[in-house]
């Protein structure tokens, strides 16, 4: 009946003899062998928006076609009796295209199945689950559609939008923590000296968020010997280098002034410890402490407390803003770089860490407890974003 009152003669072709349902007989992962006719797409969609009480059923654009069908069995079943007024309708827009990413199941699985990356929620894919395991939460993604906006004429997100997103959801309720990435040992050659022993620590804090003094602060000390980021010193320094080399000061963060007296070196000339000295009565919060005028600021770690931890560095998966334009090979824009593991270490404060906490690693930027893989004794963190966009660099 159904049939008999569609127009043959149509230009649409969804309205000449659509195809409503199709008979396979081959077993089915959830249902087994209970049936064989399963429903066309194009014939299902209305009629479960209508059951499940959809007003807007919202497509991308190549359902555009389809909607004179949508609307013609829908207002035929109503028509019938089968289903009540109102029924729902159907609206089209431009999907939304993001850089550096491809969205295509088809392309996604070849990913997964060739091993390019670590299943279908490895922290590199545009899934749902992927997603959520970099560390990406709901509010980014609004955020980032909210600012993209729906049109007919679609276009292009740049994927730093979303990342910008991130930071901004991020920013006021992340907490703060110190993290070494790529560890290089600083021992302060006076310490037992000013302190009377070299398994002297001395007790430091910091807020566990600048802007929210109701979180609290975290406690971790300093020792004799700390880790710091290996490129924080320099042998030779660059034009512009405020950090660690011989003869200059610096402030370890939240600690005291240091200065640097020069380094520990291997049998090969590489560069295995730096050395320096505690400037006297500069410890950061006491009288006095700002008496040392520098320009450099370092995090830093206590070897004595320091937590060791598996960093996942992801970036974007491909090298090209289109990866798969014009028909060309996708797989040949893959960034080697999308996904660097280093060992480096954390501050005590984050020995409680659960599985999906976020936090905003000082210099470095915003980290997630992996969903998977971290536990409290063996942490796991996914780099989310940087602080600032270094995709152009």
């Amino acid at each position: 009946m159904l049939r008999a009152r569609l127009d043959m003669a149509s230009p649409n072709i969804n309205l000449r003899d659509p195809a409503l349902y199709r008979i396979k007989h081959a077993e089915h992962h959830n249902t087994g062998n209970a049936w064989c006719i399963y429903p066309m797409y194009a014939y299902a969609h209305p009629i479960e928006d209508a059951l499940e009480g959809i007003t807007h059923s919202i497509c991308t654009l190549e359902f555009e076609d389809q909607r004179p069908w949508y609307d013609w069995l829908l207002d035929t079943l109503c028509t019938l009796g089968l289903l009540a007024q109102p029924r729902p309708h159907q609206y089209e827009f431009a999907r939304l295209n993001v850089t550096y990413v491809i969205t295509s199941k088809r392309k996604l699985r070849q990913l997964v199945d060739s091993s390019i990356v670590d299943g279908w929620d490895d922290p590199r894919m545009p899934t749902i689950v992927g997603l959520r395991r970099r560390g990406y939460t709901p509010e980014a993604v609004r955020l980032m559609c909210e600012r993209a906006g729906t049109s007919k004429a679609g276009g292009w997100t740049d994927y730093a939008s979303l990342d910008i997103a991130l930071r901004e959801d991020l920013e006021g309720k992340a907490a703060r923590a110190m993290a070494v990435l790529d560890p290089i040992k600083l021992k302060l050659t006076n310490w037992a000296e000013l302190f009377g022993s070299a398994d002297y620590r001395e007790p430091c804090q910091a807020p566990y968020h600048p802007q929210q003094p109701g979180l609290g602060l975290r406690e971790f000390s300093l020792g004799s010997e700390v880790w710091i980021e290996r490129d924080d010193f320099a042998e030779v320094p660059a034009k512009g280098f405020f950090r660690l080399f011989p003869g200059n000061k610096v402030r370890l963060k939240y600690g005291m002034v240091i200065e640097c007296t020069g380094c520990e070196k291997d049998a090969s000339g590489n560069i295995t410890a730096v050395l320096a000295s505690v400037v006297p009565d500069t410890k950061s919060g006491t009288p006095g402490a700002d008496a040392v005028k520098v320009k450099g600021t370092i995090t830093w770690v206590g070897v004595h407390d320091a937590l060791p931890v598996e960093l996942r560095l992801y970036d974007r998966l491909f090298t090209e803003a289109q990866p798969d334009a014009g028909g060309r090979d996708f797989k040949a824009s893959l960034n080697p770089n999308s996904k660097k593991v280093v060992r480096g270490y954390l501050e005590p404060s984050l020995a409680n860490a659960r599985p999906d906490d976020k936090f905003q690693f000082e210099r470095h930027g915003y980290f997630v407890a992996d969903r998977v893989d971290h536990t409290p004794g063996q942490p796991v963190m996914n780099r989310i974003a940087g602080l600032k966009d270094g995709w152009g660099k």
